[in-house]
């Protein structure tokens, strides 16, 4: 692969200062000398708050007039010769899963940060202005229910997703408001589709295709959206010893069964399926479950596959409580429609790649982003940046320099052709 300084552009981002501040961000809830340990920025925890403080001094740095929504979204503006213009938007997130890793979300900030400081010092005038957002709580780990800031632009937020508390007891309006927000004022960050010209989101793939295929690059056409459950089985926590295998009602086993059965029902309908928390109680070796919990998050790029998956678990919860005299509790805790891509902004993200003579491909995107909030508003598209070895989520989790520097270039003139 060609380096970014031998791509034909006329303006080239600046490689090392992106890397630089990838970096620096990536220590904000890092442990020092235990890279093994990942990078921890729950939504609104100190070790977020103290990434925000960073994201918008970079922004500044960059010329950019930055505002904070009443919900934490972070705003930096680049205005355009005429300001009534529909904005080009772009970003993503700078909160993390549990010892996560530097890219996720990060890079899609940072490189639009980067992105924008270039068409600033280059002097070059868009019409359209340009915004760049970082999105609060993308990720869901503290509160249970992600995309918060993208889904209360675009008016997805209730009253009642307030009151989600994490493990702590401590509510999400508490969260804000200890981070001088303020929740009662959520109605003033939607944004009227007006306003919004275009959405572009820059992600690392979190996958190993483009790895696969050798490029840097890929252009999404489709984003998979997800479906979280959360199902409980009730049973009886009797004796290990005393019961026998004919009389119980072992909440485990009624678990174990309907993992396999989410396995089943995602391959049977070409989706994928995943338990990825899983507890048993009273969690004693000689104690049959009385109760388990577990999670089950469903995703396809169309709805009606996955519709059909979710029915589909729930008749096997059904079939696995008359098979075991359990009863059961089913709860949606987030439900997002899949998203189609642009195929106008598609075009522009190719016609980008082909300038700069950087070989990309068409994709779908399996995890879930911000831009599928973004596409009840406005027309949205997203470029893949190549993930080492397709780990995400994982402190092992890598994109090189070098492919951060091509996606954001990419990223650089999809922005100007969409601007201008």
């Amino acid at each position: 692969m060609e380096g970014v300084a031998n791509l034909i552009a006329t303006y080239e981002i600046d490689q090392q200062r992106l890397w630089q501040t990838l970096m620096e961000l990536g220590e904000i809830g890092s442990t020092p000398g235990k890279p093994e340990e990942g990078v921890t920025r729950i939504s609104l925890s100190l070790e977020d708050l103290k990434a925000r403080k960073y994201t918008i001094d970079v922004m500044k740095e960059a010329g950019l007039k930055v505002r904070v929504d009443a919900i934490g979204n972070i705003i930096g503006r680049l205005e355009g010769t005429d300001s009534s213009a529909p904005v080009v938007m772009t970003g993503s997130h700078i909160d993390t899963v549990i010892r996560g890793g530097k890219f996720d979300g990060a890079l899609g900030v940072l490189g639009a940060i980067e992105a924008v400081r270039t068409i600033q010092e280059a002097g070059i005038e868009l019409v359209h202005p340009i915004e760049v957002v970082s999105f609060t709580d993308e990720e869901g780990v503290r509160f249970g229910s992600g995309y918060f800031g993208s889904k209360a632009m675009v008016g997805g937020v209730n009253k009642e997703m307030f009151g989600f508390t994490d493990e702590t007891g401590i509510t999400l309006a508490d969260a804000l408001k200890k981070a001088e927000l303020n929740p009662n004022e959520y109605m003033s960050v939607v944004r009227n589709p007006e306003e919004i010209k275009a959405y572009v989101e820059m992600h690392i793939e979190q996958g190993k295709v483009l790895e696969d295929q050798q490029l840097a690059v890929g252009i999404v056409t489709d984003i998979q959206g997800p479906v979280w459950m959360e199902v409980e089985f009730e049973g009886n926590p009797d004796h290990a010893g005393a019961t026998p295998m004919n009389m119980r009602n072992d909440a485990g086993l009624s678990m174990a069964e309907l993992m396999l059965e989410v396995e089943k029902i995602s391959i049977n309908n070409q989706g994928v399926g995943t338990v990825g928390k899983a507890s048993l109680e009273p969690g004693a070796v000689n104690i049959i479950p009385g109760n388990a919990l577990l999670t089950i998050d469903l995703r396809h790029v169309d709805k009606r596959y996955r519709s059909n998956m979710v029915k589909e678990v729930k008749q096997a919860i059904l079939n696995i409580c008359r098979k075991r005299k359990m009863k059961a509790n089913i709860e949606v805790k987030k439900e997002v429609d899949p998203a189609t891509c642009s195929e106008e902004i598609i075009e522009v993200i190719q016609q980008s790649c082909k300038e700069l003579h950087v070989p990309t491909m068409k994709m779908q995107c399996g995890a879930g982003h911000d831009s599928l909030m973004m596409t009840k508003v406005t027309k949205m598209g997203m470029i893949f940046v190549r993930s080492k070895g397709g780990v995400s989520h994982n402190p092992k989790e890598w994109t090189d320099k070098e492919d951060c520097a091509i996606g954001t270039q990419v990223l650089l003139n999809t922005l100007m052709k969409l601007a201008k």
